[in-house]
């Protein structure tokens, strides 16, 4: 189903956000009433606003993105190898403006070339372009969809592809590489972490590694899906 892609043409992404503030009484006001708003949805019995304010970090609105990292296969003696870089900074506008960058260059060198991520149609693609805007940035053309013809719009999703049109269906990316012998990225922290690891650590160099490991793991799987060998670990490559 996938045999027309080339693995070398594909950007793997995958982004790590967290709610823009530490606490909920750091919130502006006009912006808790907005939250407290939002949360009503999905309170459970017993629970305020602030209870749940860890959760805004999924929202582009409520959050920010505090990592994008994103990989590339590429050949050497015919083996296939990885590379892998991210965009991490405290300052979010930095760290989208950098990365906007090496998007468009990756991009516009080849009309071939798509983005790929798990669930990224629905989350890693639209945060991207929502907190691009929010920080008065120029949104990159391959991700400026509004009224591109569906074959025009250069994104993968292995989500997307696992359901088979199964819409209501969800599978997360660490069952789909356990049940495709696909070593686990989650051998460090998970997402629900990655609040705690920021705010409480500061050490996005940990959050950067959790995501790159991500991005791997959606390579590999894409792999399996077209019927290719996985990437030998020792074929990683980090660049810092």
């Amino acid at each position: 189903m996938l045999d027309h892609l080339k693995p070398e043409n594909i950007l793997f992404i995958d982004i790590e956000t967290v709610p823009q503030h530490e606490n909920y009484e750091q919130v502006a006001p006009e912006l808790q009433q907005l939250w407290d708003k939002k949360a009503d949805y999905f309170l459970k019995e017993d629970e305020t606003p602030a209870d749940i304010y860890h959760r805004a970090g999924i929202y582009a609105e409520f959050g920010k993105i505090v990592c994008i990292s994103a990989g590339v296969v590429f050949y050497v003696k015919g083996e296939m190898h990885f590379k892998v870089k991210s965009f991490a900074n405290h300052d979010e506008k930095v760290l989208l403006h950098e990365f906007s960058n090496m998007l468009d260059n990756f991009m516009d060198r080849n009309p071939e070339r798509n983005l790929c991520g798990h669930n990224a149609r629905e989350f890693d693609f639209p945060y991207i372009a929502r907190r691009i805007l929010i920080n008065g940035l120029r949104l990159p053309q391959s991700l400026n969809i509004a009224g591109k013809k569906p074959w025009e719009v250069k994104f993968l999703d292995t989500l997307d592809l696992w359901k088979f049109g199964d819409y209501k269906h969800y599978t997360s990316l660490n069952l789909l590489t356990t049940i495709f012998n696909i070593p686990s990225p989650k051998d460090d922290i998970d997402g629900s972490q990655v609040a705690g690891v920021y705010y409480n650590e500061k050490d996005l160099d940990r959050i950067a590694m959790y995501c790159e490991k991500d991005v791997l793991a959606t390579a590999q799987l894409l792999l399996r899906f077209m019927g290719k060998p996985l990437i030998e670990q020792e074929y990683f490559e980090r660049v810092i």
